[in-house]
């Protein structure tokens, strides 16, 4: 990423607001008075910093992670892909309505799909899967999305039933991250 576009996407947080975001990530559902005490400010300057978030963007959603386990999903999968050639950008924007369109018509559960770099890899598709078969079919889709002309595609594949777990995903991470980076 350029300086200039990381500058014109970079937004300038105060102290208070990194606090105040850090605080919602560990829990979203608590009220701005509880936010309030949290941060040190009162309630309406809380109300006020989210609505300000919210509007610039920072804040983008309210959600919650669930146990993928327990909602029937056995695998967690990165599935990485590499394109024949680069995009053009009238290409990689009919390519992104495109995806757009699968991802909402899809029978998978598509967390997140990205463009990147790194690995010798263009991108990365992040799915929830019920099981190998299910992994196996959309794996077979992407690779048939000839807009893309892909290369190759490799995954890595995470076992949800697997009981030595590391760290689930979770935004509290980097939540005490933003709590303790203040400190120092």
């Amino acid at each position: 990423m350029t300086q200039r576009v990381k500058e014109e996407n970079e937004v300038h947080l105060k102290d208070v607001e990194r606090r105040l975001i850090a605080e919602l990530m560990l829990n979203s559902r608590r009220s701005d008075r509880d936010l309030s005490r949290a941060v040190g400010v009162s309630q309406p300057t809380v109300s006020r910093l989210i609505k300000k978030l919210e509007n610039q963007g920072v804040i983008k959603e309210y959600t919650m992670i669930p146990d993928f386990q327990k909602l029937g999903f056995e695998l967690l999968v990165m599935t990485f892909i590499k394109l024949k050639r680069s995009l053009t950008a009238e290409e990689a924007d009919r390519a992104r309505e495109i995806t757009k369109q699968r991802i909402r018509d899809s029978q998978f559960a598509i967390i997140a799909t990205e463009r990147g770099m790194g690995l010798g890899y263009d991108g990365v598709v992040v799915s929830l899967y019920e099981d190998f078969a299910s992994y196996i079919e959309h794996k077979n889709q992407i690779q048939s999305f000839a807009f893309l002309e892909l290369s190759e595609t490799e995954s890595f594949i995470i076992s949800l039933n697997d009981k030595v777990r590391y760290r689930q995903l979770t935004l509290s991470a980097l939540a005490k991250h933003l709590l303790i980076q203040r400190k120092t």
